[in-house]
């Protein structure tokens, strides 16, 4: 059809408004105003003895940035779930709350060395946060192939044999961690009664703390992702929804991670994974259920996340919250990344220097045993912690400081661009595979939600803690991804 065969609309005509439409220009003007004008501001005016200088206007900047891209995120047409979290996490622990922390004059971790260190810092972060951009930019700019080549292109899809391999994987490792424990009523009464009988079921050694961080991966990992993948398959599927044996395996695994990966023993940032891989999962094509857990994050990061940490304790370590400002709660909890990652480049100024990627070869190698290498760096949180002299060394160390710590300014920069790059390019396989061409099978319709709740452990840090789960994750996912297309192996 040539350019004058296309037909042309009749002016009286009117293009059909869809609800996605119709969403976006309601929310359009009060999520940007509320996020990038009225709570910065709101919080940047608060009575405080912190200084008016240069970290209290870079973070201003930094808020208000992270602000507009969140509501692009949250805006957008096409859901884009990783980048979605990462501006998500940047706008509450690297803005809102590290702003009030600067008007306050208070942080969570101290803050040992001077004053120049907190600027760079927070100039770092506003940096990588350019440098993402950057790299999603020239994801969606990539030269074009030439004609007559052709990409090789392989699709990761779910082998059903094999997920019902998993799904007694789960069933198995997560009753050897109740078990081990002493039963289920641990799993709900605190997280430290937990951690104590994990400890005590492992011996309380070096060694010891290892194996129980593989029994509580296991237990936790295999329930989730078996969860998920019959999740996606029930949602997508009218032949798995006619099958009572899928069924009642979906609903064993529902009441198994109500055990295992319920907010009262876990962490809440591994809570806050379950729920966002479970809802993007349960509802691929919804745009109202990704903008609601994007914009109701925000709130619930700000007003309710500070206060679960109520199930650390038992009842005799718990302590009343009082709050004599209301942005106390993000001073006085676990928002330490912009201090952590000051601190991190005072303890390099200090004499240590970049590791030059020794900590993230311990990052990637985690499984391999002190004992076998005896000079396995430590995390980065824990190795500065102890630099500073805390007693507590369960210290956040965000990606920016890790990617600095062994790269330097320029690697961290360029670390920022590749991740740009490659989140980019998953958030757009994510949306070809659950709306354009959804099929029950595809492996990144798990991958991708699973990451994008991961994210916020992943960019807290540190990374040598994280990456425990993440092995058994991939381990999962590469027992019940297969590359070949028999049609009666996979599912439908």
């Amino acid at each position: 059809m040539t350019e004058s065969d296309e037909p042309t609309a009749s002016v009286d005509q009117v293009a059909p408004v869809s609800p996605r439409t119709v969403l976006s220009r309601a929310l359009a003007v009060p999520l940007v105003l509320g996020l990038v004008f009225f709570l910065p501001v709101l919080v940047a005016v608060q009575p405080g003895p912190g200084q008016r200088d240069a970290v209290y206007w870079l973070q201003l900047t930094l808020t208000c940035y992270a602000g507009a891209r969140l509501s692009a995120m949250t805006l957008t047409a096409r859901r884009r779930l990783i980048q979605g979290a990462f501006w998500l996490f940047v706008y509450v622990a690297m803005g809102v709350a590290p702003l009030a922390q600067a008007v306050l004059s208070q942080t969570p971790t101290p803050v040992v060395g001077p004053r120049s260190d907190l600027t760079l810092a927070v100039s770092l972060v506003l940096c990588g946060c350019v440098a993402f951009d950057v790299g999603v930019f020239l994801a969606r700019h990539r030269p074009p192939v030439p004609r007559g080549i052709r990409r090789p292109h392989r699709t990761a899809l779910v082998n059903r044999r094999r997920l019902y391999v998993l799904v007694v994987l789960a069933y198995a490792a997560s009753a050897l961690f109740v078990v081990k424990l002493g039963g289920p009523g641990i799993f709900f009464s605190s997280r430290q009664e937990l951690s104590e009988g994990l400890q005590a079921s492992a011996g309380g050694s070096g060694q010891s703390q290892v194996g129980s961080a593989f029994l509580r991966g296991f237990g936790t990992v295999p329930a989730l992702l078996a969860f998920l993948f019959l999740t996606r398959w029930l949602v997508t599927s009218r032949y798995a929804r006619c099958r009572p044996s899928v069924i009642v395996m979906w609903a064993g695994l529902l009441g198994v991670n109500v055990v295992v990966n319920n907010p009262v023993s876990n962490p809440r940032y591994w809570f806050l994974t379950v729920m966002f891989s479970v809802l993007f999962t349960a509802f691929p094509k919804s745009p109202v259920m990704y903008r609601a857990a994007l914009a109701t994050g925000v709130v619930a990061a700000l007003l309710l996340f500070p206060f679960m940490d109520r199930f650390r304790y038992d009842d005799g370590g718990r302590q009343p919250v009082e709050s004599a400002s209301v942005l106390d709660p993000l001073v006085r909890k676990d928002y330490d990344q912009i201090g952590m990652f000051a601190n991190t480049i005072t303890f390099a100024d200090a004499g240590e220097g970049h590791t030059y990627g020794r900590q993230l070869a311990g990052s990637v190698f985690f499984f391999v045993p002190r004992s076998v290498w005896h000079h396995k760096p430590l995390d980065s949180g824990v190795q500065v912690g102890q630099w500073m002299g805390m007693n507590n060394t369960n210290l956040s160390s965000p990606l920016w400081a890790e990617l600095w710590l062994d790269f330097g300014p320029a690697g961290m920069t360029g670390g920022f661009v590749a991740l740009g790059y490659f989140c980019a390019r998953a958030d757009r396989r994510y949306t070809h595979r659950t709306v354009d061409h959804p099929h029950p099978g595809h492996s990144l319709a798990i991958v991708i939600p699973l990451i994008s709740g991961y994210a916020f452990i992943l960019l807290r840090g540190p990374l040598l803690q994280a990456s425990g789960r993440v092995g058994i994750a991939l381990l999962c996912l590469a027992l019940v991804t297969t590359f070949r297309s028999d049609e009666r192996k996979l599912l439908r």
